[in-house]
């Protein structure tokens, strides 16, 4: 076992143990999920009030209901559409509110240059999010791309116990940018490159069916 690997396994064991818990007592998924968002709405607060490391311990704990809320679904064989949905509806909330926190905050600071950062940083996030699920809709996958909400999340941590969420905010901004515009070339290139495998399929069929035809006439 690798040293990080052997790092996961042992933070797996309290969240394994909480996992047991939640499926001792019946406690439904979709609760898990939403207590995550409200504790990650403490998170943002705790941001807008400049309180750091509070808010990366929020932040820590609004992720643990993150992480065992499918496993505690999949234990209790609660999984569903309506489970995934609400899953994905309820980090769109937990991000906006992070960042809405850091509006607040920069605001306060009266700093409009990072203001305006946060506001396109958001906009980039959220689009990285868009342009996978329109083009998921279009072809098989589209992961292309670094800054997913994982990602995203690990820096907003490691801003708030660092106190360096200003380099963080760049950080964001800058790989959600390429992520956004690597999605839409990707999506550019499969579909031109299916639509190219589509006309040569039929270009091929439409030659075979003339030979066909002299066959018989033959």
């Amino acid at each position: 076992m690798t040293f990080t690997g052997a790092i996961g396994a042992i933070c797996l064991y309290p969240l394994r143990a909480i996992i047991a818990i939640c499926v001792r007592f019946r406690i439904h998924p979709n609760i898990l999920t939403f207590t995550g968002v409200i504790v990650n709405i403490l998170a943002a607060w705790a941001l807008a009030l400049d309180h750091f490391l509070t808010a990366g311990v929020l932040m820590v704990v609004a992720n643990i209901f993150d992480f065992i809320d499918g496993k505690v679904a999949k234990d209790l064989r609660m999984e569903s559409k309506f489970g995934g949905f609400w899953d994905s509806v309820m980090d769109r909330f937990s991000d906006f509110s992070l960042f809405i926190g850091l509006i607040i905050l920069y605001a306060r600071r009266e700093s409009p240059e990072y203001i305006i950062i946060t506001a396109v940083a958001t906009m980039f996030s959220v689009m990285t999010s868009y342009t996978r699920a329109r083009a998921e809709s279009l072809i098989d996958k589209c992961k292309v791309g670094f800054m997913e909400r994982p990602e995203r999340i690990v820096l907003f941590m490691i801003g708030a116990f660092t106190n360096r969420m200003a380099a963080v905010l760049w950080v964001i901004l800058v790989l959600s940018i390429f992520t956004v515009v690597d999605r839409i070339y990707y999506t550019w290139r499969e579909l031109n490159g299916s639509r190219k495998v589509e006309e040569t399929l039929t270009a091929q069929w439409q030659q075979q069916k003339v030979r066909w035809q002299q066959k018989r006439v033959s």
